[in-house]
């Protein structure tokens, strides 16, 4: 019913992944598996959604009405359990946009903002960007998998005065799927010292079994009062041009001030055609959701397996979410400076850096997953080749 093994060309169309090779210092013909963005085309109903829209011709403002919610909020409840007021909704363009918002929301400059290394790097280039302290309550890898250090998270809040909290779940680009317990112990000590936290949930639909996702507030009915949930139908459904964003934050006071803080930016009503296709996405999505997590389940066990068999000292941190793999290079013993160079100029692949996520990722590589898998074999086959040269 849907063919995921389609190879789209997407040269000559803008594309950030793969139009800007050069002004980003890439070699021109190399083969990009960096930035999370999908080389699927979104379900057929959002772009018949969207054609709809471009026939009328007429792109003026647009507001949403209560079939914008009921779509969000059936999602929501469907895939997760996750019920929520009409009134906690607040539609931004962009998840780093709200970060940025809550940023300015909940601290003052020279804030010190906690987050968990190697992590997302707009996270950090937020902080510094709005003048505030990045600390980090870097996660601790053992035995090929990585966990969260709660002593140090407490003492990094107590010793730092942190007042707020970014949280990564599913976490990019280690592909940890938090559990409840995990996510109760984080929410517990931010409620013990009044620490908010801003859960970028983005990734909450790629989540292979048998792990669940749990929404932030979900491990906790006190939670409520001191988060913001950021959720888009970017990641899942291929629509990230499209800019929009849906941000839960049941606290009125909270929902209040970031309200004003997006409304300093200038910033009002959302794309268009963004929220037409947001709509279609969540009311008739799901069982091409349900077809391309079976697909990249099943390219994250041809990467498992061809590490495996073709470059054993090279390790996969198994995805339990995100289409996002973590390849642990560690055991080549090279200098990131020498790994980046043979995946970029003997493999000629662009794949991202693990210290673009923090010095924590050092000696690391992500790549994205979510591609045709003869894209993907061909892509393993150039990087088996390159360091066996």
């Amino acid at each position: 019913m849907y063919n995921f093994d389609e190879v789209i060309n997407r040269y000559n169309t803008n594309s950030l992944k793969y139009d800007f090779a050069s002004q980003r210092g890439k070699p021109e013909g190399i083969l990009p598996l960096w930035v999370a963005d999908m080389d699927f085309r979104t379900p057929g109903e959002v772009t018949d959604a969207l054609v709809k829209c471009c026939e009328h011709g007429i792109f003026g403002y647009t507001e949403t009405k209560g079939d914008y919610f009921e779509a969000v909020f059936n999602w929501f409840d469907s895939r997760f359990g996750y019920k929520f007021n009409e009134g906690w909704l607040v539609k931004t363009p962009g998840i780093v946009f709200a970060i940025s918002a809550a940023i300015n929301s909940f601290t003052e400059k020279g804030d010190a903002v906690l987050i968990q290394r190697p992590v997302y790097y707009p996270f950090f280039g937020s902080i510094m960007a709005n003048g505030r302290k990045v600390v980090s309550n870097s996660l601790i890898y053992e035995n090929g998998a990585y966990r969260i250090d709660f002593e140090d998270f407490e003492q990094k809040i107590i010793a730092e005065k942190v007042k707020l909290f970014i949280f990564c779940s599913p976490h990019n680009p280690v592909g940890r799927v938090w559990t409840r317990d995990e996510i109760k112990k984080i929410g517990d000590i931010c409620l013990k010292h009044n620490c908010i936290v801003v859960s970028d949930e983005i990734h909450c639909d790629f989540v292979y079994a048998p792990h669940k996702h749990t929404v932030f507030t979900q491990a906790c009915e006190g939670f409520e009062q001191n988060s913001v949930v950021c959720t888009a139908p970017s990641k899942t459904f291929n629509l990230a041009g499209l800019q929009v964003s849906n941000i839960f934050i049941p606290d009125r006071k909270l929902r209040e001030k970031f309200i004003g803080a997006v409304l300093r930016t200038g910033y009002s009503q959302l794309n268009t055609l963004g929220l037409a296709a947001c709509v279609a996405a969540y009311k008739y999505g799901a069982p091409w959701l349900d077809a391309l997590l079976n697909y990249l389940s099943g390219n994250a066990a041809f990467i498992n397996n061809f590490l495996r068999e073709n470059m054993p000292r090279v390790k996969l941190i198994k995805p339990e979410g995100t289409y996002l793999a973590w390849f642990n290079f560690k055991g080549l013993n090279m200098p990131q400076k020498e790994l980046d160079d043979v995946i970029t100029h003997k493999a000629n692949l662009w794949l991202d850096s693990g210290t673009m996520f923090g010095t924590e990722g050092e000696g690391f590589q992500r790549i994205n997953f979510a591609c045709a898998r003869s894209v993907l074999a061909a892509a393993l086959a150039a990087l088996a080749e390159g360091f066996n040269e």
